[in-house]
């Protein structure tokens, strides 16, 4: 990826590059968002203010794990996808290999020759399938849950927030019962919400998000951001006075998936992509890729800096205030408001657009992402 040659360039990819942008989201609902109101300048993130020095050797010491990880995550993905429906997925283990459930001899045998470690699956996959398609149409209508196939232990890990309680509570209940030992449930201590705002920020509205990655489609320069963010704000602009232009909203999807697409004002940013690493440094995003479960991964955002965990689940279903997004990217990554939007990558490989979750920065969470493969999929673009 090519690197700024001027001034002027440089600042063009701090103003826009860095990853979470920040944009409106007037007209969401109230309560149920994490909106910040700019009527006060928004204060740094607070990994900004740690030490420099001590920041770029955690740094150095982070990107190498990472890049490990993205290459055992690259193989368990590419071979879970190459068993489709005769896998649970594929995960990295605390050793840092890539492991893929299997359920039969030769599928064994291809995946341990491809370098990669086979396991038998408990339960099939077909059996665990019927189980979240039955969660789908019983328990969509119920905020706070969500649920997704855990690959280590072939169950279905069903989660409530804090928000479920009474009578919602008891209806999750006799579904666990009811499904036995193949689910799984776990308790979230705050509440699942959208968590609008993020990285380098920008705004809109009177409020802001995030912007994920720099894309190109025919020819022409974009970003994605979150889809809560973009269904809300159709102009971005750099400044909250509105006088720097960032890009105007073309697409977005909200609830169902959760991505956007901006097209950039200013186009021909010379290949430019990067993420921000809130050290003096940037990150160069080379490629777009699937997470997989146990792979370590880091993300940016304006509140928070960049902050870094695993990813818990793939394909999760979280069933948000506002609706049903589908496809999810579960991680013990922690983020906070003014984070939505914002990229999750592994080494430069970009994984994921922030959506929503439950918890903080100070006491612990868990995120949410919508995978960027999906959308550059959806949107016929490239990272760059």
């Amino acid at each position: 990826m090519g690197r700024a040659n001027t001034a002027g360039k440089r600042r063009l990819r701090a103003m826009i590059i860095g990853t979470s942008v920040a944009v409106g989201a007037a007209g969401l609902v109230a309560g149920s968002l994490y909106v910040v109101n700019t009527d006060a300048e928004s204060e740094p993130p607070r990994e900004a203010a740690l030490a420099g020095g001590a920041r770029a050797g955690q740094s150095t010491a982070r990107a190498a794990q990472e890049q490990a990880d993205d290459g055992a995550g690259a193989l368990a993905a590419r071979l879970a996808r190459r068993l489709g429906t005769r896998t649970n997925g594929g995960y990295v283990d605390s050793a840092g290999r890539a492991v893929v459930t299997v359920t039969n001899d030769d599928d064994a045998a291809m995946v341990r020759a491809a370098g990669a470690v086979p396991k038998t699956v408990r339960r099939t996959p077909a059996a665990l399938r019927r189980i979240t398609s039955t969660l789908r149409t019983s328990m969509a209508d119920v905020p706070g849950t969500g649920w997704a196939i855990d690959p280590v232990t072939s169950q279905v890990v069903l989660w409530t927030d804090a928000s479920v309680t009474g009578t919602r509570m008891a209806r999750v209940q006799r579904m666990v019962q009811q499904m036995g030992s193949s689910v799984r449930t776990v308790r979230f201590s705050g509440r699942l919400r959208t968590l609008a705002d993020g990285g380098d920020a920008i705004f809109g509205g009177g409020s802001r998000c995030s912007l994920g990655f720099n894309v190109r489609r025919g020819g022409q320069d974009f970003f994605l951001t979150a889809g809560h963010c973009g269904n809300a704000v159709a102009e971005w602009t750099a400044d909250q006075r509105g006088a720097r232009p960032l890009g105007t909203t073309v697409a977005s999807s909200f609830p169902g998936n959760d991505f956007a697409l901006v097209r950039s004002a200013q186009q021909g940013l010379g290949g430019q992509g990067g993420v921000d690493l809130y050290n003096g440094q940037v990150r160069d995003i080379t490629q777009a890729g699937e997470a997989v479960v146990g792979q370590r991964v880091a993300r940016s955002g304006s509140t928070t800096g960049v902050t870094t965990g695993r990813v818990l689940a793939v394909n999760a279903t979280v069933n948000f205030p506002e609706g049903t997004v589908s496809g999810m990217i579960q991680t013990s990554v922690c983020a906070e408001p003014g984070d939505s939007g914002g990229p999750l990558f592994a080494g430069t490989t970009a994984l994921g657009l922030t959506s929503g979750g439950a918890g903080d920065c100070r006491t612990g969470g868990v995120t949410f992402f919508q995978p960027v493969t999906e959308a550059l999929e959806r949107f016929g673009a490239e990272v760059f």
